[in-house]
Order: C-alpha cells, then sequence, then structure tokens
C-alpha cells in the first residue's frame, strides 16, 4: 500500500557535479539531495548484477523489455518505487534527478516514472554517455512526466545529472522529448528547466521536440527558428525556488573552484542560506524556504531533504571511489563510506510505510526531528557528536579506498570483499548506536 504523502509536492531537490579542472585531485566529485516527503522512507540498497533471458525490467506502468546483462549498483530507494532518486553503479556511473515544473499537459497515457528511468540507466550504462543514450532512448520511446494512474503516484517531468570519472551531462526531459548539455567545468541542477539552443548550451537535442511544442501551442515561445528547449517547455512560474537554490549551490562551488571534494559537496548539501545573498558564507543552521538542506516546518506538508549522496569518483586507478551515504537530513547525519566492491550492511535497505525501529533511516529521522523540536542549541550538540564519527571517516576511508584497490589489481578480490564489507559494517554500527543514543536524549517525536 502506497503512503498518501508521496502524492506532495517536493517543491526541492540538489544535483551538482564538480569536473577535473575544479575539483583538488583533478577526479570528477557528485552530489545530491534526494528531498522527498518528510516521512516517505529511502533506503539504501545493492542490486548485483545479473545475466537475463528475455522479460520485463520491473516497471509500474509500461512494459520495458530487459537486457541481456544488468550491472551491480546502489541505489536511494523511496519505499513504494521501482526505482531510485540518486545511485551508482560499478563502473563508476552515478545519477541523481530532479523534478522539473513543465508546461507540457498531463497525459492520459502511461509513461515510466523519472526515477524508473535512472535506476535503468544504473543498470545499463557502463559510462555517462551510455547513461545519456539509455536515458535518451527509454524516454523517446516510452516517455516519462505527467500521466494519469489509478495507483495515486504524483509523475512529473525530470532532469538528470549523470557523471562518471571524466564525464558529466545534464538530460532535460519532457514527455517524449529531450536535450542535453555535456558539463565543461562544474554545473549544478534544481528544479528548474536551463537547457536553451543547439550550439549554445544544448549539445543534442529529441528531433520531435519543435513539433511537440508547436502541437501544445508553445512553439512560439521557443522564439521560431532558434528553438530553444527551456523557453518553450519549462514552467517558471512554478520553478522560484529551484532557481533560487541553483544560484546558490553554483556560487558555493565556484567559490572554490579548483579545490572541490567532498567536504565542501558536504558544504553544500547541508546549507541552509535562504538564497537571498548566494555569495554568503556557509549557513550552518536551519533558515529561509529556499535552502538546500530543506527542512518540514512546523504544521506544513512539504517535504524535506531525506537522503543524501557524496561521490568521490577516481579516474587514476589508484584508489576505489568512495560514495558518502547520508540518511535522512544532511546536516545531522553522517555521511558513511560506501564501497560497492563489498557489500553494504543489509540494514541500510530496511525502511517502509510505516515508522520503525529495526530501520537506519527512521532512526535518522527521529534523531532529526528531535532536533528540529528541540531547538538550535541542540541541534549544534547533535552537530557536534555526530562530527567526530565524520572525521574518522575522512581520515580512513582513503586509506582503505588505496588498499583494497591494490588488493584488487593483485587479483585478490574476495580479500578486497571482505576489508570493504567489514570496514562498512563497523562504521555502520558505530553510526546506529550513536544516532539511536543521540535521539532519546533529544525531544521525541510525536
Amino acid at each position: 500500500m502506497l503512503n498518501p504523502n508521496h502524492q506532495k509536492w517536493t517543491e526541492s531537490c540538489d544535483t551538482m557535479v564538480a569536473l577535473s579542472g575544479a575539483t583538488s585531485d583533478g577526479n570528477t566529485v557528485f552530489a545530491k539531495n534526494s528531498d522527498r516527503p518528510e516521512d516517505e522512507a529511502q533506503p539504501l540498497i545493492m542490486v548485483d548484477g545479473a545475466d537475463h533471458s528475455g522479460g520485463f525490467s520491473g516497471t509500474q506502468f509500461v512494459d520495458v523489455p530487459q537486457v541481456a546483462h544488468t550491472y551491480r549498483h546502489v541505489g536511494s530507494k523511496p519505499y513504494w518505487c521501482a526505482g531510485y532518486e540518486h545511485g551508482f553503479n560499478e563502473h563508476q556511473v552515478v545519477i541523481g534527478n530532479e523534478a522539473l515544473p513543465s508546461k507540457l499537459p498531463e497525459s492520459s497515457d502511461p509513461k515510466l516514472v523519472g526515477m524508473e528511468v535512472l535506476r535503468l540507466a544504473l543498470e545499463r550504462a557502463a559510462s555517462a554517455e551510455e547513461a545519456v543514450d539509455v536515458i535518451t532512448s527509454l524516454v523517446g520511446e516510452f516517455g516519462q512526466g505527467k500521466f494519469a494512474n489509478n495507483a495515486g503516484v504524483r509523475t512529473y517531468d525530470n532532469i538528470y545529472l549523470a557523471a562518471d570519472p571524466t564525464s558529466a551531462y545534464v538530460i532535460e526531459c519532457v514527455g517524449h522529448d529531450w536535450a542535453v548539455h555535456e558539463v565543461d567545468r562544474y554545473r549544478s541542477i534544481s528544479n528548474v528547466g536551463q537547457l536553451g539552443r543547439l550550439g549554445k548550451d544544448v549539445h543534442r537535442m529529441s528531433d520531435e521536440a519543435k513539433s511537440t511544442a508547436t502541437q501544445h501551442g508553445l512553439f512560439e515561445m521557443g522564439f521560431g527558428e532558434s528553438f530553444d528547449f527551456a523557453n518553450a517547455f519549462a514552467d517558471p512560474a512554478n520553478s522560484a525556488s529551484g532557481t533560487a537554490r541553483q544560484c546558490r549551490s553554483d556560487a558555493m562551488i565556484g567559490a572554490v573552484s579548483g579545490a572541490v571534494d567532498a567536504r565542501s559537496m558536504m558544504q553544500v548539501l547541508t546549507d541552509h542560506s535562504d538564497g537571498s545573498n548566494p555569495s554568503e558564507p556557509h549557513v550552518v543552521d536551519v533558515a529561509g524556504d529556499t535552502s538546500i538542506c530543506v527542512h518540514r516546518h512546523e504544521g506544513e506538508s512539504r517535504g524535506a531533504s531525506t537522503a543524501s549522496l557524496v561521490a568521490d569518483l577516481d579516474a587514476t586507478g589508484t584508489r576505489l571511489p568512495i560514495y558518502w551515504t547520508g540518511m535522512y537530513s544532511p546536516c545531522m547525519t553522517v555521511f558513511m563510506p560506501m564501497f560497492i566492491e563489498g557489500m553494504l550492511p543489509a540494514d541500510l535497505a530496511i525502511g517502509g510505510e510505516k515508522e520503525s525501529t529495526d530501520s537506519p533511516w527512521w532512526d535518522f529521522y527521529r534523531l532529526t526531528h528531535s532536533g528540529l523540536r528541540a531547538g538550535a542549541e541542540r541541534r549544534s550538540e547533535i552537530r557536534g557528536e555526530l562530527s567526530g564519527l565524520q572525521e574518522e571517516f575522512f581520515q580512513s576511508a582513503p586509506d582503505i579506498a588505496i588498499t583494497a584497490r591494490g588488493m584488487i589489481q593483485d587479483g585478490d578480490v574476495s580479500r578486497a570483499e571482505a576489508l570493504l564489507t567489514g570496514y562498512m559494517q563497523e562504521n555502520f554500527d558505530r553510526v546506529i548506536s550513536k544516532v539511536r543514543s543521540l535521539a532519546k536524549v533529544g525531544v521525541p517525536v510525536a
């Protein structure tokens, strides 16, 4: 049974990437806050690669034929959905999506849910460029976006950011149409259309985009012969929050361009600026409605930041990529270092519609809400308690990534898997013990 809360409009989500010219070590760093209804569990799951002989890919409203082989991947999965808000796979492909307010009317034809498109791309793509091909092919054939359904699922158009160790792409989708931009140095996306004209910031566009705009009376908004994808399809009237947050994330990344790393990306994800001054320093505690780290305010039904990812990729072959995963509010979580070459702690995959005591996601939910109710002083105490673990992980994860990479290069894959699995489990046990003890001290959630 689906939680009706997932129908509520969540006015936020932010994804960003910095490529070699903007990072401290020349590798790609990707980051995403997943903003969903504030009590919609989003556990972290791992799915092994597999061979297939026919069948379908498990999507909800349309049947997509399965491919011969799917890759091992990890996804942050809303419990009701057959897709992910963000995730990564065994080839260091990482993808995040945003809801896109668009002018296209709701369709009566079933389509793919945007998060399903993301999951299928992780299963099928060995590079960011291949992810673009998978996404655009699926969208062209099956569509995505707003469509009527009897399952109570709120559907919307989507923007995706796909990255690998050396490249990144923005893919903006409306209905069956799409536009693609290849990232040069760094880029952030939010809930706002941004890809305009071919030859300017659009490098590829679906062949039918102009005719679709004409069909819906939007062609004139594309400015004639120089067709502008965003001007035709995007809905700026419902994009003010996304515009403010994107300006803020762009400014924060730009301020450290050339030195971006996992830490600085976490600062962006945990920022509470109201967006009125994009160049102001990192704002630590809860502030305005347009902050990148989003919280539900008392009495409101809007969404909240419910899961986060910072992917520190590697193009050199000297270490494994490190995937820093956070549950619930990024400002009151611990970003735990994960390695897809090992087995993730099984408890991370627990989390359903109802609040439970065995789910790490719900543990972080309780901790965040105890801090929100108790006030700024208590939130500061929570952050202080968690920061010690975070610093330890910053110190230990790179060494583990180098050591395990060496084992794999020497052919000792099983030993590397055991090392990584044990490391992740030990970290997880320490984090959850700390979170549960802190949540008991705070004001309980009603």
